[in-house]
């Protein structure tokens, strides 16, 4: 799959996120950090086993954290033992973990350690990337697995619903293919090691690899850790034409191949939250993201 394709349009794509399902992720995240205890039947401290919940979504900084909260470690412990912990990754990965930690629930047993649990997850990643159903997808859509675990993080942090992921994965892909920038908020985000509904002009500009507004293609790594909905709608795109997409209110996605529609969409939005979009920048994105009041065309 060509990831860097030499621009042929540059028309903005603008993305608006789902405020109160941002709320709700944020409790949800807050909840997942905290190490559920799980009781045997006899109910005794002595018995119970803790685990560790990563939820699907999460960037690798909050499973370091999260680790060291369980294994009540100082902050950065599990950061710093990377070097050591010998996780099984691609070569294109180049060392980095993001994406191929894979979300689902660890038990924390006795002698737990901080490369132990990180191995668990990589090795996870690694059997169900490897997977022939997925290897055989990633063939299919002429790019590596790497490439499709990518896919599948801008996925996870884009669509507003599980029924959204194939038509947000469709518009990925229609935009590559077209070479136009992704142009979202979500890689702008990642970029800036923030979680925002706000994007400003000047963050558009900045000088990262993970500017999509900027750069061409894919970002360079994958910019969270996808579970396997996402994984599977980055293999089987939704058929469809479309190259925008905005969430109106929640529940309310609407996905549009022309610009002249998308924008109506837009000022529908607007109207809904007025003063939301206000000197900011275009973009969509489904928890987290920017739709200007007068959105340009470059």
């Amino acid at each position: 799959m060509q990831t860097n394709i030499p621009p042929r349009s540059t028309i903005r794509l603008t993305r608006r996120g789902r405020l109160v399902l941002g709320v709700a992720a944020a409790v949800v995240a807050g909840i997942a950090v905290a190490v559920p205890l799980l009781m045997q039947a006899d109910g005794s401290a002595e018995s119970r086993t803790a685990a560790l919940v990563i939820p699907e979504g999460w960037r690798a900084r909050q499973v370091y954290d999260a680790i060291d909260k369980a294994l009540e470690l100082p902050r950065g412990s599990t950061r710093n033992s990377l070097g050591k912990a010998g996780l099984k990754l691609p070569s294109d990965a180049r060392g980095n973990p993001e994406g191929y930690l894979f979300p689902a629930t660890y038990p924390l047993g006795k002698g737990a350690t901080p490369e132990s649990l990180l191995r668990s997850m990589a090795d996870t990643a690694d059997n169900r990337f490897k997977a022939a159903p997925i290897a055989a997808g990633a063939q299919r859509n002429a790019m590596n697995i790497y490439q499709a675990v990518t896919i599948a993080s801008i996925i996870q942090a884009e669509a507003a619903t599980k029924a959204d992921m194939g038509k947000v994965a469709r518009v990925v892909f229609n935009r590559l293919e077209r070479g136009m920038p992704l142009q979202m908020d979500s890689t702008i985000n990642y970029a800036l090691n923030r979680d925002t509904v706000r994007t400003s002009q000047d963050d558009t500009r900045i000088g990262s690899p993970y500017n999509s507004y900027r750069r061409m293609g894919l970002p360079p790594t994958p910019i969270d850790n996808p579970g396997e909905e996402a994984m599977r709608a980055a293999l089987n795109p939704t058929p469809g034409d479309w190259l925008y997409f905005v969430t109106v209110k929640p529940g309310d996605t609407r996905f549009s191949a022309d610009y002249t529609t998308h924008m109506r969409n837009v000022a529908e939005f607007n109207a809904l939250h007025p003063g939301t979009g206000q000197g900011q920048t275009s973009g969509r994105s489904p928890a987290r993201s920017s739709v200007p009041a007068q959105p340009s065309v470059r």
